[in-house]
């Protein structure tokens, strides 16, 4: 069972501050200047708050309403942050070592244990090959909700090593899509857990020898899949300027388009759509992030013509150790919706962030 465990004494990290332009800046939505606001931290003095759950934090989701659930890759847990980044009460225990997470609000997906069944309202994918859910009431708790997620599909026997997880409904049903990392391929379950076979198959005719999917994203009705180098055993991501692309699907795996490849991508994970305002000159473009040297690169959510990487004020490349998980908030729980929430695991993964980036 491959487990993604710390590859390096990790050391303390110091995460500068970003100063703001001086004097006249341009219209919000025409600039190119970033703050970074670090929330939550594993670690005493980097954040505005400590929790000593947070490390190697991986996806993160919110429902229209809910707090933001964080899949801790390193503790097998979920945490729960507001927008403001004070932790919640709640955490959820995950089997495996959690990346992907996603929220359910229909009726499918039903888990079971203890006696009880309900559907799972979030859903996560483990890089020990399982995918569990999540229900309040599922196993019952005294007091409830329920702590722990429930294993509804494991593929560990077939070495799946699952990175990233996507949600979908269709006319034909709900489905979920997990990028094997492993063995090359996009697992589609439909609403029982059921495997099933899409007519397209989520194939890239000309992706890369050695490259599979790494992070997986339903943007607007479309499946988005980033793709990262596998390593000699086909288990972990090879970082490096130009090692990555990105294609875009429909929900039965045909392919549609190669949105990006080689520079500036760099092991790409996390995906998400911009507002239409709010967010400067990248308002509205598909905003991709490197896991492998931080930095988040958008694209023309249209043409995927480049435009360019977020900058701090300073005119420097915007980069965030480790970076994972990216998306805005709901306007509630969540927070803003022009602001961008991103989930970390800086310094080699042995250290977790929780953090959000404004533009200036």
């Amino acid at each position: 069972m491959h487990s993604r465990r710390l590859r390096n004494g990790g050391a303390p990290i110091a995460l500068l501050a970003l100063t703001v332009l001086a004097g006249f800046a341009p219209p919000a939505d025409k600039q190119n200047s970033f703050t970074v606001h670090n929330l939550v931290s594993d670690q005493p003095g980097v954040a505005e708050h400590q929790d000593p759950n947070l490390v190697n934090a991986w996806g993160l989701v919110a429902s229209a309403t809910s707090p933001w659930w964080v899949a801790d890759n390193e503790t097998a847990v979920s945490t729960l942050y507001n927008g403001a980044g004070t932790p919640q009460s709640l955490v959820v225990s995950v089997p495996g070592a959690p990346t992907g997470i996603v929220f359910n609000g229909g009726t499918h997906f039903v888990v079971m244990s203890g006696g009880a069944a309900g559907p799972a309202r979030f859903i996560f994918a483990s890089e020990d090959g399982t995918i569990s859910g999540w229900n309040p009431a599922v196993p019952p708790t005294v007091p409830p909700p329920s702590k722990q997620a429930v294993v509804a599909v494991d593929n560990s026997a077939a070495g799946a090593i699952y990175k990233g997880l996507a949600i979908a409904s269709t006319a034909t049903g709900d489905f979920l899509y997990a990028a094997d990392f492993h063995n090359g391929r996009v697992d589609v379950f439909d609403g029982a857990f059921a495997a099933v076979t899409t007519a397209g198959g989520f194939v890239d005719p000309n992706l890369p020898k050695g490259f599979a999917p790494f992070g997986i994203q339903n943007l607007q009705g479309r499946i988005f899949v980033a793709y990262a180098k596998q390593d000699a055993d086909a288990e972990d991501e090879i970082a490096g300027e130009g090692l990555g692309a990105v294609s875009v699907f429909d929900t039965e795996g045909h392919f549609l388009a190669r949105v990006a490849s080689g520079e500036p991508l760099n092991a790409p994970w996390g995906m998400t759509i911009a507002p239409a305002t709010g967010f400067g000159r990248f308002s509205g473009n598909l905003l991709v992030g490197n896991f492998g040297d931080g930095r988040i690169n958008a694209y023309d959510l249209t043409t995927f013509e480049p435009r360019g990487h977020l900058k701090t004020a300073n005119h420097h490349p915007l980069v965030i150790d480790g970076l994972w998980g990216i998306g805005f908030g709901n306007g509630a729980n969540s927070g803003p919706i022009t602001t961008l929430y991103f989930a970390a695991g800086p310094d080699e993964e042995s250290h977790g962030l929780f953090g959000a980036v404004t533009a200036n």
